[in-house]
């Protein structure tokens, strides 16, 4: 095992580092492989306590790898299946969600259609058993593991279900597990369609174009395209869906690395789906990579008005390659370049500072580019929405209400009171039902601390190594005590935001997926105004400059 470790080790760092072309280099790179064998064995025969050579040569493998950028990983054998799946969105399973919270490891999401549904399982089970194999006893990898599994074979969930005083035991049999790219679409309004788009594995294009023929067909005059929180995918993909509102030919994204075989222009193939219909593109800081090559290139044609925040800023490809023993390596190999030139890559990995940091690409030095209308856009700072909309940042006591099971537990008390509820466009909570959540959860145990008083305790810390802290003294604890009694009305002060956690959580319990988007459009500020645009022509071709 030692020798086969130290071997991938080293035909690893040969395929990094043969991409080098200078001669000179090859005997450095023989150098010092030969000193990391010396360096392993010598380690591994002579410290002081056992080591394991696996997990040893993994972290001296991610330290290299590290240093390059954060997306050039190695993936060994026990983990390609989790990769594989990442890539194309399909596995074999019964097409349920975990979470775990605490020491409980609960179904939070089923897709419809697969057998977690139609088996009996339900969100708010939590797990026990899969097969006779206790969860309280293994890892949640392997828990994972465990549930995934070949097509067509069996497994059995043991769950504790809300109000039941016994264990439900349910059978399953595995089936393919597609996640689909578009987990939703539908009409926002008589005359605006809305797609999601939350992934780009294969057939991310297709999803996409079908759902906007559907719309169309339902009397969309304008499409609401949301990539929010998409970290991108298949760049094959993203230009499959520019190709839905450009013409066939139209250069889309170009790759340029230091091999010439990874210098690729990518250009639009096939039929467009409508070179007309007015877009909005939703993006924010989650959007990354294909997300931001769909973004950057419907702007630099003016095709759609982006509205939202800047995107993440990831202009970096990467390719996987193949190594021994059924592991692989993510490589970046190539930057991408957006029709106008932009690459809109925000971190600088080539230039880290002394002490290991990345900075980002100022200001001073970010290029000017001219869209097919003249409009004026930028190069290294992510995608620049035409519409900026910050997002609304959640408060100290959401997240712990939500990190702390508080949320997800009071959605399965509320499901097991109400067996049906509203359609999910139209269900809210009341006054009268918030104050019941307000006065269930004062009954739990969360104690947080607001930034604010974090930032404070740190000025408390600092006043008292500089000696100023009996000067100060009344001042803090006069804002100390104001801020105490300011966070004992967070539930009221947040309320709004709670709220809607508490919505969206009920909801999937008898809508899913689908019932958590519909839900929330009564407060996404992002797509109300994309309804406006698209509703307003003039104020629509202005913004594009047409």
């Amino acid at each position: 095992m030692k020798k086969r470790t130290v071997f991938g080790v080293i035909l690893l760092g040969g395929i990094l580092l043969s991409f080098t072309p200078p001669a000179d280099r090859y005997f450095e790179i023989a150098k010092n492989l030969d000193i990391f064998a010396m360096l392993f064995k010598e380690v591994n025969n002579l410290y002081v306590d056992d080591v394991n050579p696996n997990k040893l040569v993994r972290n001296g493998i991610d330290a290299m790898l590290n240093s390059l950028d954060p997306y050039t990983n190695y993936i060994p054998e026990d983990e390609v299946e989790d990769f594989r799946t990442l890539n194309t969105g399909q596995y074999g399973g019964i097409g349920a969600v975990t979470r775990v919270i605490g020491h409980r490891t609960l179904i939070t999401m089923m897709y419809d259609g697969y057998p977690a549904i139609k088996g009996g399982l339900k969100i708010g089970d939590e797990v026990l058993k899969l097969d006779e194999v206790e969860l309280s006893k293994i890892s949640v990898e392997e828990a994972n593991h465990l549930m995934r599994g070949q097509v067509g074979t069996n497994i059995s969930v043991t769950v504790r279900r809300f109000g039941m005083k016994d264990p439900i035991r349910l059978e399953f049999k595995r089936e393919k597990i597609k996640i689909s790219n578009v987990p939703y679409f539908g009409m926002i309004a008589d005359n605006i369609g809305y797609v999601q788009l939350s992934d780009f594995t294969p057939d991310a294009g297709k999803e996409v174009k079908n759902a906007v023929v559907s719309l169309k067909e339902k009397g969309a005059k304008g499409i609401v395209l949301d990539l929010r929180g998409n970290p991108g995918g298949l760049l094959s993909e993203a230009v499959n869906i520019c190709n839905i509102f450009l013409p066939k030919g139209k250069p889309v994204v170009s790759t340029k690395g230091k091999i010439p075989s990874n210098n690729i222009n990518y250009e639009t193939l096939n039929t467009p789906t409508d070179l007309d219909i007015p877009v909005t593109v939703l993006i924010n800081r989650g959007s990354a990579s294909a997300s931001e090559i769909v973004a950057g290139t419907l702007q630099d044609y003016d095709r759609a008005v982006i509205v939202g925040e800047r995107s993440y800023g990831k202009g970096l490809v990467q390719i996987p390659r193949p190594l021994s023993y059924n592991s692989q390596v993510k490589i970046t190999t190539a930057k991408y370049y957006t029709p106008t030139g932009r690459c809109i890559q925000v971190l600088d990995y080539s230039h880290r500072r002394d002490d290991g940091s990345v900075a980002s690409v100022p200001d001073s030095i970010k290029k000017a580019f001219k869209t097919t209308q003249g409009r004026t856009v930028y190069d290294g700072g992510g995608i620049d929405p035409d519409i900026a909309l910050p997002t609304e940042m959640a408060a100290t006591i959401s997240h712990v209400l939500n990190a702390n099971g508080y949320i997800f537990d009071y959605g399965t008390l509320y499901a097991s009171k109400h067996p049906t509820i509203s359609p999910a466009k139209e269900f809210g909570l009341t006054d009268a039902e918030y104050m019941e959540f307000v006065n269930w959860v004062k009954l739990k145990e969360y104690n947080y601390r607001t930034a604010l008083e974090l930032k404070l305790s740190l000025l408390t810390a600092e006043a008292k190594s500089e000696r100023f802290y009996e000067d100060l003294k009344p001042q803090i604890e006069q804002i100390q005590s104001r801020l105490a009694e300011s966070r004992k009305n967070d539930l009221a002060t947040y309320k709004d935001q709670i709220r809607n956690l508490l919505e969206e959580d009920i909801v999937a319990r008898y809508y899913f997926e689908r019932g958590q988007v519909e839900v929330s459009f009564k407060q996404d500020e992002e797509i109300k105004k994309s309804m406006e645009v698209l509703n307003n022509p003039a104020q629509y071709r202005k913004i594009l400059n047409l």
